[in-house]
C-alpha cells in the first residue's frame, strides 16, 4: 500500500487496465473501464457520508519477510497473484500453528493485517463488497478461531471506516480493531503511521505475533515478531 489519500479504485484506473483476470472458478474476468470503477468508488465513499461513523480505538526484534519472488508485469493477472499469495500464506500458516500452541499464560496474541490487496480483493474485486483474499482470509479464520485477535491497519482515509468495516466482516473477518488514517495522519509517511498503530496495539497488552501485507510500508518499523509479505510486483498492486 502506498502513500495516498485517493480510494484504491481511482489508484487502480490511474495506473491503466489491468491485463484478463481468471477467478476462482476457471473463468476470465476483463477489467472493468475506468469510468466504472470511480462510480463504484464514489458510491463507497457516498456510503461513507451516510454512515454513522465511530472513532478508531483500537514488539519484539523483526524478523525478515516471507515473501515469493516478483513475476513480470505481463504475468500478473488473478490466477497468479492468487497462486503467489497461497505461497505465502502456506508458509505463514505452520509458523502461526507452533506459535498459537507455544502461547505462554495470559498471553494475548494478535495479528495485524493490512487490507488492500491482502486481506480483500481490492485491485480485482471490482464490487463492493470486495471479497476477501481467500488464502489469507483461511489464516486469518484459523488464529481466530484459536482465540488470536485480528486488528487492521490500513491507509485509507477515515471517511470509509464504517464501509470498510462492514465490508471486512462481511467477508469472514471478526475484527478486533481498525485504524484509518485520520486528517492530520494523511501527512504522515504510512510505514510511520502504520508503525505507530502496531506500537498502539502492543500498548493494549496484545504480542503481536505476525504482521501481514503487500507493501513495505505494512511490514517496517518492527512491533511484529514475524512478517509475511504477499506480492505487490513493484507497486502494480496498491
Amino acid at each position: 500500500m502506498h502513500a495516498t489519500t485517493l480510494p484504491s479504485g481511482i489508484r487502480a484506473g490511474m495506473r491503466g487496465p489491468h491485463p484478463p483476470m481468471t477467478d476462482q472458478t476457471g473463468q476470465t474476468r476483463q477489467p472493468r473501464p475506468l469510468r466504472w470503477r470511480a462510480a463504484a468508488t464514489a458510491a463507497l465513499v457516498a456510503a461513507a457520508l451516510t454512515a454513522t461513523v465511530t472513532p478508531s480505538v483500537a514488539a519484539p526484534a523483526q524478523t525478515p519477510p516471507v515473501s515469493v519472488p516478483a513475476a513480470a508485469a505481463a504475468d500478473v493477472d488473478y490466477e497468479t497473484w492468487q497462486r503467489d499469495c497461497r505461497a505465502v500464506m502456506d508458509a505463514a500458516l505452520p509458523y502461526l500453528e507452533d506459535r498459537i500452541a507455544d502461547t505462554a499464560p495470559g498471553e494475548k496474541q494478535a495479528i495485524v493485517l493490512d487490507i488492500d490487496n491482502t486481506s480483500l480483493e481490492t485491485d480485482y474485486g471490482f464490487s463492493y463488497p470486495q471479497p476477501a483474499n481467500r488464502p489469507v482470509l483461511e489464516v486469518a479464520q484459523y488464529a481466530q478461531e484459536h482465540g488470536v485477535a485480528l486488528f487492521f491497519v490500513t491507509a485509507r482515509p477515515g471517511i470509509i471506516e464504517a464501509p470498510t468495516e462492514w465490508n471486512l466482516a462481511h467477508a469472514g473477518y471478526e475484527s478486533s480493531g481498525l485504524y484509518v488514517r485520520g486528517f492530520l495522519d494523511l501527512f504522515k509517511d504510512v510505514a510511520e503511521y502504520k508503525t505507530e498503530q502496531r506500537a498502539e496495539i502492543e500498548s493494549k497488552g496484545y504480542t503481536i505475533i505476525a504482521n501481514i501485507g503487500n507493501s513495505a510500508t505494512d511490514l517496517s518499523g518492527g512491533h511484529a515478531e514475524k512478517t509475511f509479505k504477499l506480492p505487490d510486483y513493484d507497486g502494480q498492486l496498491s
